[in-house]
């Protein structure tokens, strides 16, 4: 066990924007002796760039990492970087999205914890760190990675069917995902309704879906836009 004299050269970086839940982390951490720090994730958001910036300068030994950092955007874009940088990463989240922790893990993250665990069970994490432990099971670890990879395989399916699309049907998805219906749609484009469903009837069939609602559902999936220059 870590003794209580040598924590204090142990650096813990809370990046976490929930103030409370903050607090209380950096509260428990401080309690067991670590140096600890929280990083300054605005409010207002900004981008993830600085917020690494800002968060290498303070040169942690352990991060503790929120994935939904508000307007700042999505904590597993920092796992990777913080891990090259040589810093131990434990995701600890509100969402129950397991692919999504096994895609931490595979950025290097040491362990997801959910925000519904003991606080205890977070501390415990930590020292088992510090003293050189394993943090999670390989059955675990290598299970929602696999979950993971099997997500990222689907989303690349998708995005290779949106890909069939042609700029006039691209925009036409643009124009349902918005929640237009196919008269505007018609109106806006000053073209027939029925040259509109048969637009839309192409961007079905590209997508294998069999209605609007679907085809939007799916773009939507993977963080589709329609090109800027579609006409």
């Amino acid at each position: 066990m870590t003794p209580l004299s040598a924590r204090k050269d142990i650096r813990v970086l809370i990046i976490e924007d929930h103030a409370l839940f903050a607090e209380s982390l950096e509260l428990a951490m401080s309690m067991e002796g670590y140096d600890v720090r929280r990083a300054p994730v605005p409010s207002q958001g900004g981008s993830m760039g600085a917020l690494f910036s800002a968060v290498a300068r303070m040169r942690p030994t352990i991060a503790l990492v929120d994935l939904d950092l508000g307007p700042t955007g999505d904590g597993v874009r920092l796992v990777g970087p913080l891990v090259a940088n040589g810093v131990q990463v434990v995701v600890v989240t509100g969402s129950n999205d397991q692919a999504r922790w096994g895609e931490c893990l595979r950025h290097g993250a040491r362990t997801v914890l959910a925000k519904t665990r003991p606080l205890n069970d977070i501390l415990a994490t930590v020292r088992r760190i510090t003293e050189g432990l394993p943090v999670i099971d390989r059955q675990e670890r290598d299970r929602l990675i696999q979950l993971w990879f099997e997500r990222r395989q689907k989303l690349q399916v998708l995005i290779e069917k949106l890909q069939l699309l042609t700029p006039r049907e691209q925009v036409v998805l643009g124009q349902l995902m918005k929640g237009h219906q196919v008269r505007e749609i018609a109106e806006d484009s000053v073209v027939s309704e029925a040259t509109v469903r048969t637009q839309v009837k192409s961007i079905l069939a590209k997508l294998e879906v069999s209605s609007q609602l679907a085809a939007v559902g799916l773009a939507h999936e993977v963080g589709w836009r329609p090109l800027a220059a579609a006409v």
